[in-house]
């Protein structure tokens, strides 16, 4: 975005991996950043450590799946700054489970966290965007919101769900100045997948039916993991984003994420699952 004036970014999951480095990419390009997530004193350190910096910043401890928290914080960037000109929906949770053995509580709760309050937060955000004449939505996907894997669907399906949203409400903004941006990023190095695999711990011990199938998806993880990108890229990737005048629908990054999307589209189906699944 090119204004002379600061551009106000609501970044939710914030307090680690990319969404910490986002905060801390955009506070140094000179946004006024106002950073969300659960865990306050991750959260809190790093408003200290951007200020540190010479940053602006603003931290708002948000469970982002209650409408009181989302409210909150939308009250809280606009009592700060007095708009918001990006929204940065980066908040998720992973699931590694077999989806027959996945409770519909579990695959409801993910959806609540991945899909359902993105959606939420952003319906409160558009009118305050709509009145500005101008505004950013950058949805943060992945490679799993095109290329769905064994053992997560229902991760994958909630990322495929969010890329359907945006491509929607792409449309449906654009006569009012909003962009709508879908970044994927593939294999990170952050605690992401370790979160996740904890948060299915108990789940797939009480099951072992799959146990062989998850342990050679787990070896075949570990070398896609080998070519990780790290949270410096991504951070980098939004803040020429939000810089471009004209941005494209999404973007993938590292460069892998580009290629495995790429042969997505080129390969006859049976033979991209052979290499990738």
């Amino acid at each position: 975005m090119q204004s002379s004036q600061r551009s106000v970014v609501v970044i939710t999951g914030a307090s680690s991996g990319i969404g910490a480095e986002i905060a801390q990419r955009l506070a140094a390009d000179g946004c006024d950043v106002v950073i969300a997530a659960r865990r306050s004193e991750r959260l809190i350190r790093l408003e200290s450590d951007i200020k540190l910096k010479g940053g602006s910043a603003v931290a708002i401890t948000t469970d982002i799946t209650q409408i009181d928290d989302r409210r909150r914080l939308v009250d809280a960037a606009l009592n700060a700054f007095n708009r918001i000109d990006v929204l940065i929906n980066n908040a998720g949770a992973g699931l590694r489970a077999p989806l027959e053995i996945t409770p519909l509580e579990i695959i409801r709760a993910n959806f609540e966290t991945n899909l359902f309050a993105h959606i939420a937060l952003t319906q409160l955000i558009i009118p305050i965007m709509r009145a500005q004449g101008s505004g950013r939505i950058i949805n943060m996907s992945s490679v799993a919101g095109r290329i769905a894997r064994p053992f997560s669907s229902v991760y994958d399906a909630s990322k495929h769900a969010l890329e359907a949203v945006s491509d929607s409400w792409r449309k449906e903004l654009a006569p009012f100045g909003i962009r709508v941006i879908v970044i994927q990023p593939g294999f990170i190095q952050t605690e992401f997948r370790d979160v996740a695999k904890q948060a299915s711990e108990s789940l797939c011990n009480k099951h072992q039916e799959y146990a062989r199938f998850m342990d050679q998806q787990a070896i075949k993880d570990a070398r896609m993991r080998r070519l990780a990108g790290t949270p410096q890229q991504i951070a980098n990737l939004v803040s020429s984003v939000i810089k471009d005048h004209n941005p494209s629908p999404r973007y993938a990054a590292p460069w892998f994420a580009r290629v495995a999307l790429g042969l997505k589209k080129m390969l006859p189906e049976k033979l991209f699952n052979r290499l990738f699944s």
